[in-house]
């Protein structure tokens, strides 16, 4: 190695240094301290203890335990498909030729830059049974309103609803990506009497793919780890019908303090997770197009 190239290795590596640095010590030390603490008892004010695989052996016998990945994957199997239904459909108006589209691509977008405590706290106001202006709205048609957020049986389609709202940030990743389907392929379907709908089936979608798995990725992740909302909102009532998988960890670790049991309950989520992950990757080949391929 010459000469300047060591003194642009090191002065390369003393630039990197301070993030190295901090992702060590905020990043990597406490991901490997949880994996420790998930084999041990710990307080946080005493001393770990080890107990091997005891924390796991519990955690499958916590009914809540199970009825939070339940709650969760209610949530995830009800929020993403529809989030991604929602944001596609969005998407395909707001591509339109319209004057003013500007505004409304803005509008539809505004909802997912609100801070989520605003957001919680307003639409908390709109799911109120008796004052809130979705009850009061279905009461003015003749329909009574559920209880929504102090019913078990609607607050987690409450939370799903609450969850649509803010759409517009996936709505933006589809609208760019519908932006980038060449028009001549539409041109030539229109030239062979395709109609509306065989465009989208066969022309959007397929193109539109790449960013759906995308989405449908990352959709996947956040509602595993749903946590803000519930916490703000219900704090997992009513009668442990919002338990998250993710409050309930938070609930062990900063209420509890059972910070060898919240490790080893985020162990089991990272996990959940990662096979998930891997199992919409792998179907990816049979469903995810992408125009370079051959």
């Amino acid at each position: 190695m010459s000469k300047i190239a060591k003194v642009n290795l090191r002065n390369g590596l003393l630039f990197v240094l301070p993030w190295l640095a901090g992702f060590a010590a905020f990043s990597l030390l406490p991901f490997l301290l949880s994996l420790y603490y998930s084999f041990t008892t710990y307080d946080v004010v005493s001393s770990p203890v080890w107990v091997g695989l005891d924390n796991f052996v519990q955690l499958f016998k916590d009914p809540l335990f199970w009825k939070s990945i339940t709650n969760t994957m209610y949530y995830t199997l009800f929020s993403v498909p529809l989030g991604i239904v929602f944001g596609v459909a969005l998407a395909l108006l707001l591509n339109m030729k319209v004057k003013g589209m500007a505004l409304y691509r803005t509008i539809f977008y505004l909802p997912s830059i609100v801070p989520v405590v605003a957001s919680s706290v307003l639409w908390l106001w709109l799911f109120d049974p008796q004052f809130g202006l979705i009850n009061g709205l279905l009461d003015a048609i003749g329909i009574a309103g559920p209880g929504w957020l102090v019913d078990p049986a609607w607050s987690k389609p409450a939370l799903i609803v609450m969850g649509l709202w803010g759409v517009g940030g996936a709505m933006i990743i589809y609208l760019a990506g519908l932006q980038d389907i060449p028009q001549e392929m539409y041109e030539s379907a229109q030239i062979d009497g395709a109609v509306w709908w065989q465009k989208i089936v066969y022309i959007t979608l397929p193109m539109l793919s790449p960013v759906i798995f995308f989405n449908l990725i990352m959709g996947l992740i956040g509602s595993f780890q749903y946590f803000t909302q519930a916490y703000i909102i219900t704090s997992g009532g009513p009668n442990d019908s919002t338990l998250f998988y993710s409050l309930y960890l938070y609930k062990n670790a900063f209420s509890y303090f059972h910070m060898g049991y919240a490790s080893a309950m985020a162990w089991i989520l990272f996990l959940l997770i990662m096979a998930v992950t891997l199992l919409v990757f792998k179907s990816s080949a049979r469903w995810v197009f992408y125009g370079g391929e051959r």
